[in-house]
């Protein structure tokens, strides 16, 4: 049993902004007061967290991670990952599905659902679209989600036969489950991981990806999306016209979602001058008028997702040249902080605006019971201290690639609680 006191409690659900107690017991919160009774409880049995000074949120929720496992746990593991993203705040994850093998088949879906049983928090996993990611032939959804699929998506590959495409959003809409999809068209990319005709790709004197390859994929997949309806979630969207595509669409349906990452709404493409290969990914960092255009996106609710795209790479392989190193970098440990920095210390987001993207939009989208505070409800919470900086490193993951490292933030966590149990604490 837990006493969480004077606690400063910012819930987006039921838009509560005020001073609580808490009491969790048996993996749910019994009671949410402006004081709780010492006569409610057993003092002997309880552990007391004076929160003053912090604020109590939901239990962040990641739709998108990386842990590698199985076929390159050399640089990530479900283990390693869940301890990451209890550092981060993180009380629920949704796996992305291009492993080794790759999540396509009931066996591996099994067994990556069976790691995540041992993690200290809620680890979902989502199943591919097609067969091997190779974008050829659909996998047995059906039969997937049945085993337990959070959703369905190639990532880290675009389903580029259109007619396959439609008929896997045919059949998730009967389903009543998300595909996800990573939008960049080979055909407009000679070199990925940054971006085409900017700062760094003259820096670098190579290709890059252009721009046109995330924003004709993304005007496709919106239309069929909205023929179909099926539930799509636009991943990691890097441009200010993407941005826009998803504007017009939500107003067209309500089955439309999008995600930003907190390196796409931090940084630009001049980072990956400073800081190399540390700094690639897919799709790349690109100008200011894009990562302004981000913010008001999730100022406006155009995307309505915050998500980490949390991808662990070891040192050897950051220090190849930057045509052959691996894009992405890790994310869980920096998200709240960078999100606290730039967006809600800035004046982009209130603290509630902020809860919504990242704890109670995600759950909805997932249909997971979580992502708010209230009696009755998932003791999953995180406890953190918004004027107190730290300095980025020391990280849970396996990896340590991150341009972030170094840098001062705020919005350091002080505790993690997942299921009524305390899964991270920070040390003095």
């Amino acid at each position: 049993m837990i006493l969480i006191k004077n606690a400063h409690v910012v819930d987006a659900k039921t838009h509560t902004d005020k001073m609580l107690s808490l009491l969790l017991q048996d993996g749910k919160i019994q009671a949410m007061e402006e004081s709780i009774d010492k006569a409610r409880y057993d003092e002997a049995k309880v552990q007391v967290i004076d929160a003053k000074g912090s604020y109590v949120l939901p239990g962040l929720i990641d739709v998108h991670v990386h842990f590698r496992d199985p076929g390159f746990t050399y640089k990530e593991d479900i283990a390693t990952g869940a301890q990451a993203a209890a550092k981060g705040g993180f009380t629920s994850v949704v796996m992305m599905a291009n492993t080794k093998p790759a999540v396509d088949n009931i066996d591996t879906l099994r067994y990556v659902l069976n790691q995540g049983k041992a993690a200290p928090i809620h680890v979902y996993a989502c199943a591919t679209i097609t067969k091997g990611l190779l974008g050829r032939e659909l996998t047995d959804m059906e039969a997937l989600r049945k085993e337990g699929a959070a959703g369905f998506t190639d990532d880290g590959i675009p389903i580029l036969d259109e007619q396959l495409l439609r008929a896997a959003m045919e059949r998730a809409a009967q389903l009543g489950v998300v595909l996800s999809l990573h939008e960049e068209n080979p055909e407009y990319i000679e070199n990925n991981g940054v971006n085409a005709g900017g700062a760094a790709a003259r820096h670098y004197q190579i290709g890059g990806s252009d721009r046109r390859a995330e924003i004709s994929m993304i005007d496709r997949d919106l239309e069929l999306a909205l023929q179909t309806g099926a539930v799509l979630n636009i991943q990691h969207i890097s441009t200010k016209e993407g941005v826009e595509l998803v504007r017009q669409a939500k107003r067209r349906g309500k089955h439309i979602h999008a995600e930003a990452t907190p390196h796409h709404f931090t940084l630009t493409e001049e980072a990956v001058i400073e800081h190399g290969t540390l700094a690639k990914m897919n799709p790349p960092l690109r100008l200011e008028e894009d990562r302004q255009a981000i913010i008001e996106g999730l100022k406006d609710g155009t995307i309505d997702l915050i998500a980490t795209d949390h991808a662990p790479h070891s040192r050897e392989e950051k220090e190849k040249p930057i045509t052959l190193a691996p894009s992405g970098i890790i994310g869980l440990e920096t998200a709240l902080p960078l999100a606290v920095t730039h967006l809600v210390r800035e004046g982009h987001l209130t603290m509630e605006q902020l809860v919504e993207r990242m704890s109670l939009a995600p759950a909805r989208l997932y249909g997971i019971d979580a992502g708010y505070l209230a009696p009755g409800g998932a003791a999953d919470l995180v406890i953190v201290d918004m004027e107190r900086q730290h300095t980025v490193g020391n990280f849970r993951s396996k990896s340590d690639n991150s341009p972030f490292t170094g840098q001062k933030l705020y919005g350091t966590i002080e505790y993690t609680i997942a299921d009524g149990r305390i899964v991270y604490q920070r040390e003095e």
